[in-house]
């Protein structure tokens, strides 16, 4: 029942930014900061725990998981260290995601060799 429930919120999450790409003049980029801020401020309302505790991956991979964790990095930071962990928390607490991110997107750069579009 995981997968199923990971499918189907993770497939709602994806209706729901193409709707928005669609039916508004926002472009791509303000989509995606709109996803990151809103899983951060339902992250701060304690709200974005329960659903990705039901949904799994399907809350946790889009952006607005990363909203979440940037969040959570930030919260236990400042508990730890004070006022400089509103600055340290995001970066330790996204560091493996976007590491990964850059590694794998350096290999298939190498591997399927992009040309620019002319």
């Amino acid at each position: 029942m995981e997968y199923i429930n990971a499918f189907w919120v993770g497939g709602l999450i994806c209706a729901l930014v193409q709707i928005l790409l669609d039916r508004t003049k926002l472009m791509p980029g303000r989509i995606m900061v709109l996803l990151v801020c809103s899983g951060a401020v339902l992250g701060a309302l304690q709200i974005y725990q329960p659903f990705q505790d039901f949904a799994g991956a399907g809350a946790s991979v889009p952006l607005a998981g990363f909203g979440n964790l940037l969040w959570k990095g930030v919260k236990e930071a400042v508990d730890k260290e004070g006022f400089i962990g509103i600055f340290l928390g995001g970066f330790k607490a996204s560091a493996v995601g976007i590491s990964a991110a850059l590694v794998f997107g350096y290999l298939a750069s190498v591997a399927f060799s992009p040309k620019m579009k002319k």
